[in-house]
């Protein structure tokens, strides 16, 4: 056999590197995991090989014990998987009301809420980061949201309030309303707390999710915008599409998104 014909040996440059993800707190936003139980999520989760998630309340009622979401954030834990926020958790100007999340985000341990606020709530919930010293991330939903469709309308809206009250920044949703993430992602860095991760086909209302890497956001640039701007919240693959189902769907995304990494 020629000298040609044979491979170079493996080199430095060519062996994985020790953190896939450069950094980022990779993990997956349970809402993905809808539509099955709380084992079934977590042993999801640790088949994706992910270490971090966001708590939807399919998998933790609102209404539990502190008992319960106590042990419910242990068993997450025990797989080796850090809960770094939950959400999104939609709520009025009811002191009550808020009181009982921001108990919740406290028993479970995480250091921001992803939330959707009536307006005239956010000064309650300056009172509420403030006495619990738990962020909250208001998470912009597109061309349905009537408060806060875009980033742009979670900035104005939370400006003038406490700094812990933030951005949690829907990448898909972000894209629909012809906003751009990536823009977004470095003007509102200094108010960024968690993000979810996607892909759709169309960057119109009609746009739908689809596997990371499949559709037309332009994933190298937010990455890349997510590494310049040292972001440390939660990057959270948010795939919609498959509830009964998501972890093929997953699984691609996760990949795509951990190959262009290793490009850049």
């Amino acid at each position: 056999m020629p000298l040609s014909a044979v491979s170079a040996p493996a080199t430095a440059a060519d062996e994985p590197p020790a953190d896939p993800w450069r950094g980022l707190k990779m993990g997956m936003a349970s809402y993905s995991f809808r539509g099955l139980s709380l084992d079934a999520c977590i042993k999801g989760i640790q088949r994706l090989d992910l270490r971090y998630v966001s708590i939807k309340d399919a998998h933790l009622k609102l209404t539990s014990s502190t008992e319960e979401r106590k042990l419910v954030a242990q068993k997450f834990r025990d797989a080796g998987i850090t809960p770094l926020s939950c959400g999104v958790i939609y709520f009025t100007n009811n002191e009550a009301q808020v009181r009982n999340i921001f108990e919740y985000a406290r028993d479970i341990g995480v250091p921001t809420i992803v939330g959707g606020p009536d307006p005239d709530a956010l000064d309650l919930s300056d009172k509420f980061v403030r006495e619990f010293d738990i962020r909250i991330a208001l998470h912009n939903h597109g061309p349905t949201d009537k408060h806060y469709p875009t980033p742009t309308d979670v900035w104005n809206a939370v400006k003038d309030h406490d700094p812990r009250i933030g951005l949690c920044m829907d990448v898909g949703h972000t894209a629909r309303i012809g906003a751009d993430p990536v823009q977004d992602i470095r003007r509102y860095k200094d108010r960024l707390y968690d993000m979810h991760w996607k892909d759709v086909n169309e960057k119109t209302k009609k746009g739908k999710e689809v596997e990371v890497g499949r559709g037309v956001l332009d994933i190298p640039g937010m990455l890349r915008a997510v590494l310049d701007i040292r972001y440390s919240g939660h990057l959270g693959l948010e795939h919609e599409k498959d509830p009964k189902d998501p972890i093929p769907g997953a699984a691609e995304s996760i990949g795509y998104t951990k190959g262009v990494l290793r490009m850049m």
